[in-house]
C-alpha cells in the first residue's frame, strides 16, 4: 500500500536526500518548501501523513500546523522535524495541532517508525469535540460553531458553554455554574446574568432558533431545536 506524504522543509539538501530514503522505503513524496505552499498543496491534494519542519521562510510551521487545523479543518496526521528540543517548543507544537514530534539529529529509522504508525491510526475522531444540534465545541481547542459559522468566546462565555453542554439536555442551577466559574467566591453583582446576555447575543441571536433556555427558579439549560 502506497502512502502519500508531504515533506515540508525548506532545507532543499536535507529534503532531498530524506525525501530518497523515504521513496526507498515505499512512501510516494511530496515537496513543499515553506508553509505557504504546503497549504496550497495539501488543499489541493489527498495525503496520508505530513511531515513538517518549524522554522521555515514566509510561513513557519507552526502557524501552518495551526491554519490546517482552525481555518481548514484537515486533520491529515501530522509530524513536526525540528531541532528546537525545549518542553516549551514541544508544547507549542502540540498545541499548534502536531501528532508527533522528532528533534534534530534523527535517525530515519525511527522517523518511518513514526510514520507508519501515524498512517495505521489514520484519522481518527476527535475525543474532545461534541456535537449538540447544529452546535460544534472543541474542548481542547476553545472553539465554537454553529451551522458552520465560527462563535468567537471569551473565556467566561466558554466556559458557560461547556458547561451547560456537559449536562445538556438537563437544567443546570445558577449557583452551580457559578461554583464552577468562580471557586473563590462570585466577584461583582450577578456577573453570570451578564454573561449569559453576552453569550446569547453571540451564539443565539443571529440565528433563527435559540439554544440557551432559562428555566425558570432552576437555572439554564442547552436545548437542540425542535
Amino acid at each position: 500500500m502506497t502512502t502519500n506524504l508531504l515533506l515540508v522543509e525548506d532545507n532543499t539538501e536535507l529534503a532531498g536526500s530524506l525525501g530518497d530514503y523515504l521513496s526507498e522505503v515505499g512512501f510516494d513524496v511530496d515537496y513543499a518548501f515553506n508553509g505557504k505552499s504546503c497549504l496550497e498543496l495539501i488543499k489541493a491534494n489527498k495525503y496520508d501523513v505530513i511531515v513538517m519542519d518549524i522554522m521555515m521562510p514566509i510561513k513557519d510551521g507552526l502557524t501552518a500546523c495551526s491554519e490546517l487545523r482552525e481555518n481548514y479543518h484537515i486533520d491529515t496526521p501530522l509530524i513536526f522535524l525540528t531541532a528546537r528540543d525545549s518542553l516549551d517548543d514541544k508544547l507549542k507544537g502540540f498545541s499548534s495541532g502536531c501528532d508527533d514530534y522528532l528533534v534534530k539529529p534523527f535517525a530515519p529509522e525511527e522517523l518511518v517508525c513514526r510514520l507508519n504508525a501515524l498512517r495505521n491510526r489514520g484519522k481518527i475522531k476527535n475525543l474532545n469535540q461534541q456535537t449538540i444540534g447544529d452546535l460544534k465545541i472543541d474542548h481542547q481547542l476553545s472553539h465554537v460553531y454553529r451551522k458552520e459559522v465560527n462563535i468567537d468566546l471569551n473565556n467566561v462565555e466558554f466556559k458557560i458553554l461547556a458547561i451547560l453542554a456537559q449536562y445538556a439536555p438537563e437544567s443546570v442551577s445558577s449557583t452551580r455554574i457559578e461554583d464552577m466559574l468562580w471557586p473563590d467566591g462570585t466577584p461583582g453583582s450577578d456577573p453570570l446574568r451578564i454573561y449569559i446576555y453576552r453569550l446569547r447575543q453571540k451564539l443565539d441571536k443571529p440565528f433563527k432558533s435559540s439554544l440557551i433556555k432559562s428555566v425558570h427558579g432552576k437555572g439554564y439549560r442547552l436545548a437542540v431545536p425542535n
